[in-house]
């Protein structure tokens, strides 16, 4: 899953949010090094990585890319199911998602000093273009991936991953809901245990 998805499925406590967001720069233990609830929100994203990476579901929508795309095929699922999730939050979520997002990003500066510096770096960029909220739209997939494409060197060839996602649009968007149902009660379970 990418950031929507990881943070809506952190719940309310804003440490674990924090956690969860800043979990991919946190390697082995370091985690331990953080308060208790960011480390809960830095375990939780292992699990749902550890819990889509295996689920045949998500196996599905890669398949659809693979060939062209791939070990990339997963990182673009990751960001095509962002876009579902935002298109459809209304269904997820009461608060609007252009709120939802200005609440986040406010978070992100009132823990700014938390934050990794990679993450810091990255942060002016995501509030000024709007990353969250521009997910909800094919338009702004397509430059999200066009920037991941940039990040990989051209390598990736991400840019072109927008021709698979409007021609499989009803499949990757059936594949979205039906596994996400199953990953947020993973989480919540996820949430308890940790």
């Amino acid at each position: 899953m990418n950031f929507l998805a990881h943070i809506y499925l952190s719940g309310n406590d804003e440490s674990v949010i924090i956690g969860n967001f800043i979990a991919d720069g946190i390697k082995g233990k370091r985690y331990e090094k953080y308060p208790p609830q960011i480390a809960k929100g830095i375990l939780l994203h292992r699990g749902i990585d550890t819990f889509t990476d295996a689920h045949p579901i998500v196996h599905q929508s890669t398949a659809k890319l693979h060939k062209n795309y791939s070990h990339y095929s997963g990182v673009i699922v990751d960001i095509l199911y962002d876009h579902f999730l935002a298109k459809n939050w209304s269904k997820y979520s009461d608060v609007p998602l252009d709120e939802y997002v200005d609440d986040f990003y406010e978070l992100l500066r009132k823990n700014f000093t938390i934050l990794p510096a990679r993450i810091q770096r990255m942060m002016p960029y995501m509030i000024a273009d709007n990353w969250l909220l521009s997910y909800a739209t094919v338009e702004g997939i397509s430059k999200i991936l066009a920037q991941m494409n940039v990040r990989t060197k051209g390598i990736s060839k991400m840019n072109l991953a927008v021709a698979e996602l409007e021609e499989f649009y009803e499949e990757f968007e059936a594949e979205f809901t039906s596994f996400f149902d199953e990953l947020i009660i993973f989480s919540k379970n996820k949430l308890t245990e940790l």
